[in-house]
């Protein structure tokens, strides 16, 4: 998601700019820009929406002009679609001070709402040019203090690089929540949000740490602690990585790195949205208010593939918590059903891409029939967006491996989120449960970092085995009978084994006469009200010789007992968070039998990324 860099040296910096953005873009952007001072203090800004060819070719005749300090950013919209405006970097009122930044700042509005009280004017609709009015008011002389002082009032995540006019010599960096590398030679300093725009100038590496700020100059660099202000030594590490590894972080594989970067997306799109201790949830440009959700008769989801998965998940939230019926359909089929909508149903198109296009057509046929539309997607100014109502944004950032792993679990977040509003809102659900709920969904990102290089081992492990069978059933009961399909469709996406998921009340209406001593069946199995019925179930698959492995809570000795192999995952006293805690077991064991199996797992045979033709 974004991609800074940043250069103060003795090289004319323009080059230094895009070149280094050129070598992020498999971060995904939609606009880009560059900022650079000359040797007379003056500020220059370029900024262009589209690909880095746009802003190339608006930089011919000013490439080579003598300039030795400059920040450059792609950015991926969050707040406020696609535009020059929108494009980073941002500026103060004066002109004086430039910004690039990524992350999400929380407390974007009310700090805007103060600072236009104040007189500032603002210029765009990013949560961004916040940071550039901030640093303006608290600034007297000293930029790393106003930047200190400023980064006091900020709420949320960034990683923020800054020039000041009044000091031409220097870049100040500072980091909370996002990643922010620097890279320092004799006579120059390189500031980066990724390796692989530095690459081409050093291999040491300076990585700043949570609420940390550098301060960059020619052939140096100096690292404090905002909260304590004291200097912090900081150990230079050496990466030796070719350009594809870089891309990838050091991952083997885009898919296996966005599967690891699944914790921070799933809290990217909470944060700023849940108010723990009132148990509430709000959403900016949602485009309903609680009196219409308080009206409303049913909800439609319409999804495909991934989505509609997501969807199935979410039909057990919103029932259970807002007490209103819940229909999922595959937008496919949608879009050609006699559809009995009208002002009393919520639809709600569920698309990373916000361009596929049986579920846009479901959309506008949803709008034709009076239906609102509320849609959850990925990607700001998307057709799907445009045409809604109101959008829930998943803060997924850019998913390039075709298979979905990161934007699944951030739709679910979404979801489980709009979920507890709407249960709120209809006076379903109590403060202390929603309480309850809210940190229950806030502890799972750290759940997933504790636990995920556990479960990655044993996939390798698993891998050698697994991958030799020919077929897979998933098996699963209520809120994890859609992950027992997701993880169905990533194994045959992948590895392509043929797989299917299926409620496991339903295997002996059929899937039962399959097995035998050649068929793996993976069970999700948590200690939930049908924990014993899904116990059931594997005892059947094991009387036919099937294969069990298990996915389960830790210290089950009884499902241990049952298994072949068991996939240990923590226990959490709400049980409705599991479907986050799940679906990662599958994706990496997934992802490690079609590695074993020699398959091209970033780019799948026959499958796009996004479907945008029927």
């Amino acid at each position: 998601m974004c991609g800074i860099v940043g250069y103060v040296g003795t090289r004319r910096c323009i080059p230094v700019l895009i070149e280094g953005l050129k070598r992020l873009e498999y971060r995904g952007y939609d606009s880009a820009g560059v900022a650079w001072m000359d040797d007379n203090g003056a500020i220059s800004l370029v900024r262009a929406k589209g690909k880095l060819m746009v802003l190339d070719k608006k930089l011919d005749g000013v490439r080579d002009t003598k300039s030795y300090i400059g920040l450059g950013h792609t950015r991926w919209a969050t707040h406020g679609e696609p535009s020059v405006e929108n494009a980073h970097p941002h500026m103060d009122c004066k002109g004086e001070i430039v910004v690039v930044h990524n992350g999400i700042i929380e407390n974007y509005y009310s700090l805007k709402k103060a600072l236009e009280e104040e007189g500032h004017k603002f210029l765009s609709d990013t949560d961004t040019e916040v940071l550039a009015h901030l640093f303006e008011k608290y600034l007297n002389g000293d930029i790393v203090e106003a930047v200190k002082r400023g980064l006091r009032d900020v709420e949320g995540a960034y990683a923020i690089g800054v020039m000041w006019r009044g000091a031409p010599d220097i870049i100040v960096a500072a980091r909370k929540q996002s990643p922010l590398v620097l890279g320092v030679t004799e006579d120059e300093a390189f500031l980066a949000s990724d390796i692989p725009a530095l690459l081409p100038y050093t291999n040491s590496f300076v990585f700043l740490d949570d609420g940390e700020l550098a301060i960059l100059k020619k052939g140096s660099y100096q690292v404090v602690e905002l909260s304590s202000e004291s200097i912090v030594d900081k150990e230079t590490q050496v990466i030796n990585w070719d350009a594809s590894m870089a891309e990838k972080a050091g991952y083997k594989h885009f898919m296996l790195k966005e599967i690891y970067e699944q914790s921070q997306a799933i809290m990217n799109t909470l944060r700023g949205r849940v108010l723990p201790e009132e148990g509430m949830v709000q959403f900016e440009d949602m485009g309903v208010t609680e009196d219409f959700i308080r009206d409303i008769e049913m909800v439609n989801l319409v999804a495909c593939g991934t989505s509609w998965h997501a969807g199935l998940v979410a039909k057990y939230w919103i029932e259970k918590w807002a007490r209103i019926p819940v229909q999922v359909d595959l937008a496919s089929e949608f879009r050609y059903r006699e559809l009995l909508l009208d002002d009393k149903w919520l639809t709600i198109p569920i698309s990373q891409s916000g361009e596929t296009a049986d579920t846009l057509a479901g959309l506008r046929i949803a709008k034709d029939l009076g239906s609102t539309v509320i849609s959850i997607c990925n990607v700001v100014g998307s057709t799907i967006t445009r045409e809604s109502h109101g959008t829930i944004y998943t803060h997924a950032g850019p998913e390039i491996g075709v298979a979905s792993t990161k934007a699944f679990t951030s739709q679910l977040a979404a979801l489980y989120l709009l979920g507890l509003f709407m249960a709120r809102a209809r006076g379903t659900m109590d403060r202390a449960t929603a309480k309850r709920k809210i940190e229950a969904v806030l502890d799972v990102p750290e759940a997933l970092d504790r636990e995920i290089d556990s479960w990655h081992t044993q996939a390798k492990e698993l891998a050698i085995e697994y991958s030799q069978y020919p077929n897979f059933l998933y098996l699963g009961r209520g809120l994890h009978f859609p992950i027992a399909l997701e993880g169905a469709l990533k194994l045959k996406e992948i590895s392509y084994i043929h797989a299917e998921g299926y409620a496991a009340g339903e295997m002996k209406h059929g899937p039962i006469a399959l097995i035998d001593k050649n068929m793996p069946v993976v069970c999700l199995a948590p200690r939930d009200h049908v924990y014993e019925k899904l116990l059931s179930n594997i005892e059947e698959v094991r009387s036919r010789r099937g294969i069990v492995l298990s996915v389960g809570e830790e210290g089950d000795e009884k499902l241990q007992s049952l298994s072949k192999d068991v996939i240990a995952v923590p226990s959490f006293e709400e049980k409705d968070v599991n479907p986050f805690i799940y679906t990662i077991p599958l994706q990496l064991l997934a992802y490690e039998i079609a590695v074993h199996r020699g398959c091209d797992v970033d780019q799948p045979r026959n499958l796009a990324k996004s479907v945008t033709v029927e």
